[in-house]
Formats: structure tokens, sequence, C-alpha cells
């Protein structure tokens, strides 16, 4: 028998993602899973087969409609998240949605304007700043041992899987772009992108953002669809140590080096000496269990006790105006787009 406090959310998609979502909630004590939605007979199917108990319908507007349903969790692509967000925010219902919050600036400024006005929590699942390299990289850098950050350099490429309703950049630099966010906690002054697409819809496949903070902070992200080798890798340079973070490594994802530089002036020459230093490697203790479980907590927590989540709408907001800028400066042909 439920207990009464239990938190019964729906689901709407069981795609790509959605059997994690619904792992990950099924896992969770204190939530029930009351009814998942998707078009697709196939993968209703799929889910009946690992999990026959959970109800199924064909329509997400029969799981916003729900009245017993206090939450419900978004796996669908990005063109269809403000409408879908909206109807449940509509409806009464916390949500926590997939990554990017929407298709667009104006729409993610709407959902995030609603969710105030109807005081409803909304939350992304920005996954990747709930695992624990970046929680450890995160520390690290709160802490203040790396020192003054100076640049931040993150590559994810990989073959596949190609969108056919978002480009590369609103795809997958969205999860370093959420990184990035979380571990200096400022949005950028000038963004510029660069990108192209090898495909007859005009998504770009292969795209390069470059953002620069006020403070001197220089940050580059690279992403691909078309990269026969996997590579997720972020370097954190600090005027002290330096963070590389490999997601590919099953173990010793974070590393610290001990290593940076100093520069020396000689007036009377006019020049510029600079002096290397080599240090030890450290690698810290990371936390294992995985970064969805972490979202979900945050969901739980946020809707039970009002608690503002991590990855909460105006992080999300955040994220979205950053792809939007990197989004017209494609457009422009790489022009610097100011932030203000």
């Amino acid at each position: 028998m439920e207990n009464s406090s239990t938190i019964k959310v729906g689901v709407i998609g069981y795609g790509y993602w959605g059997p994690n979502i619904v792992r990950n909630l099924l896992s969770h004590s204190d939530i029930s899973v009351t009814v998942v939605a998707d078009q697709r007979k196939e993968r209703l199917l799929a889910l009946k087969k690992t999990h026959p108990s959970i109800p199924t319908v064909s329509e997400a507007k029969d799981v916003i409609a729900a009245k017993d349903i206090d939450g419900i969790a978004i796996a669908t692509p990005v063109n269809t998240h403000y409408s879908l967000v909206r109807a449940a925010l509509a409806a009464g219902k916390h949500v926590l949605v997939e990554k990017p919050l929407a298709a667009s600036l104006h729409d993610a400024e709407g959902l995030v304007a609603y969710a105030q006005k109807k005081s409803l929590v909304l939350m992304v699942d920005h996954t990747y700043i709930y695992s624990g390299a970046i929680e450890t990289m995160k520390k690290l850098v709160n802490s203040g041992e790396i020192g003054l950050l100076q640049s931040f350099t993150s590559m994810r490429f990989n073959l596949g899987l190609f969108q056919s309703d978002i480009n590369v950049i609103w795809d997958l630099a969205a999860h370093d772009l959420s990184i990035l966010l979380y571990l200096v906690e400022k949005e950028p002054a000038l963004v510029n992108a660069t990108g192209i697409s090898h495909t007859e819809n005009g998504l770009e496949n292969i795209a390069y953002i470059t953002m620069r903070y006020k403070d001197g902070m220089i940050a580059h992200v690279g992403v691909s669809w078309v990269s026969p080798v996997k590579i997720r890798q972020i370097l954190v340079s600090g005027d002290r140590k330096m963070i590389a973070y490999d997601d590919t490594q099953a173990s010793e994802k974070v590393k610290v080096y001990d290593a940076g530089y100093s520069v020396r002036t000689d007036v009377e020459k006019q020049r510029l000496y600079m002096d290397y230093r080599s240090g030890d490697i450290l690698v810290p203790k990371v936390r294992t269990t995985e970064a969805l479980e972490g979202v979900i907590e945050d969901f739980v927590r946020a809707m039970s006790s009002g608690v503002r989540p991590r990855s909460d709408a105006e992080f999300g907001l955040k994220v979205v105006r950053t792809l939007d800028a990197a989004e017209r400066s494609l457009r422009k042909g790489g022009g610097e787009i100011l932030l203000s």
C-alpha cells in the first residue's frame, strides 16, 4: 500500500531518455509512477515488458489532465517542450523537463515566468551537473585550489545521434554549457560560434563556440556528430592548477595537475620571460552513483519542501540564453553576440 506522502509522477516520452527517467523514478522510495505516455505503440510495449504494472496512454494530454498526479517528467523532442511544459504548469503540475528547457529564448523566458506565476517547480534535467565528477570539479573550483579561472575548454565528439529538429549546438553543447555555468556561476559577455552542415536539412553537425567573460576568462566548446572517435573531455585552467576531465574513462575521470607558469618582465630588454612549473598529479576520489539519481532526488526535494533545485528554471534559462546567442552568431557567419 502506498504511503500517504508518496509523490505521484507521470512521464511523457519513453524514447531514448525516458526509460532512464522511469527507472530512477521507480527506485526512489517517495515516488509512484502512475502513468507513462508515448505515441509509439512499440515503446509502450517495451515499457510493459519491464514494468507491466505501470499504466500507459498514447496521448500526453491524458497525463496532463490526470487529477491524481503531482508532477510530470517530460522526455520528448525539444520542439515539443514549450507546449507540453506550459500545459502541465497550467494544470497545476510540477515539471521536470529534458534539456534544453525550450527551443528558443522567447519560449524559455515564457516558461520561467509562467512557472513563477503558478508557484510551481520547473526543473531542467541537466544531468551532468549532478555527476560525481562534475561535483568534484565544482569543489576544487570553489576551494580556490586551482586559483583564478582563466579558461574552460571542452570537446564532445561522437558519431551520431543526428537530430532532426535541432542542430548539434542545441543537442550536445547544452551539456557543456550547463557544466560551464555550474562551475563558474556567471554568464559570458560575448559569444561567437561557427559551424557547418553536411546534410540537406541545413542543421549544423559540427560547431565551435567561444565565450569571453568580463574578468578575462575565455571558454571554448567544440561539438560534433560526425567524429569516428568518442571524445568527452574538459580542461579547466586556473592560475595555480589545472583540472582535466575525461568522461570516457571508467575510473580516474578527474585529474588535478599542479602545473602552470609565471611571467617575468625585463624592463631594460623589453622582454617577457616565462617560468614553467610542473608538479604532482592528484586523482581525487569521485562519487560513482548515477547522476540521474541526483536529478530525481532534487526534483522530489523541490516538490515536497520547496527547496530550490540546482538545475532550476533560471539555470535552464541561462543555458538557453547562451545557446540562443551561439545560434544568432552562426546566422551571422560567426559574428560576436554581446550579452547584457
